[in-house]
């Protein structure tokens, strides 16, 4: 997808807005990347921290405002300590990744991974475009009309998931007959349920 290169450096992630704008035009990840492109092991611990929302202010790690070790991110991102902090070191003292880490915030519990046992359907979208638009709004109406209540909507940014798709978690069972109307959404290339 657009703006997808390798993947060992581009995160597959959600939760992150389509076009979140840097500096100069730039998308986020692309002014990440820029920044630490001559550094790719650095580039591990951003990716890391983007992809979990985590924030990199005052040389320290934060989910909202606990304080994460870098030692525990050293090891997700298969670096040692020292290139955590050299990455903290090097957000701290450039403007543009300071501004990114020191706001950036998770988006919240996923209920994916737990639908099944709250009886909720999880409804996954894969599609042609990942810039297309109306997918969410057309699917959400579909659903709406077809009685069922939305709890969450997760939507992949192209730019950091290789295969960016819309996730809906659905209050009740999905009825089969919807899953052709949802097809016929422009830009959708497909459905599953679960």
């Amino acid at each position: 997808m657009d703006g997808y290169e390798e993947a060992s450096e581009d995160p597959p992630t959600h939760l992150y807005p389509t076009e979140q704008k840097c500096t100069h035009g730039k998308t986020m990840w692309n002014t990440i990347k820029q920044h630490f492109e001559s550094h790719p092991e650095r580039l591990r611990v951003a990716r890391v921290l983007v992809e979990n929302g985590l924030s990199a202010k005052n040389c320290g790690i934060y989910l909202n405002e606990i304080e994460i070790p870098p030692v525990r991110i050293a090891r997700v991102a298969g670096v040692d300590r020292r290139t955590v902090n050299e990455t903290l070191n090097a957000i701290e003292a450039n403007p543009d990744l300071k501004m990114i880490f020191s706001e950036i915030r998770p988006a919240g519990a996923s209920l994916k991974e737990i639908a099944k046992h709250l009886k909720l359907s999880v409804l996954e979208i894969a599609v042609v475009d990942p810039k297309a638009h109306g997918i969410l709004a057309s699917s959400a109406m579909i659903l709406t009309q077809g009685g069922l209540g939305i709890r969450q909507a997760i939507v992949d940014d192209p730019e950091l998931s290789p295969e960016p798709k819309l996730t809906l978690i659905v209050d009740e069972k999905i009825p089969g007959e919807l899953i052709p109307q949802l097809l016929k959404i422009e830009g959708v290339a497909k459905v599953s349920v679960s």
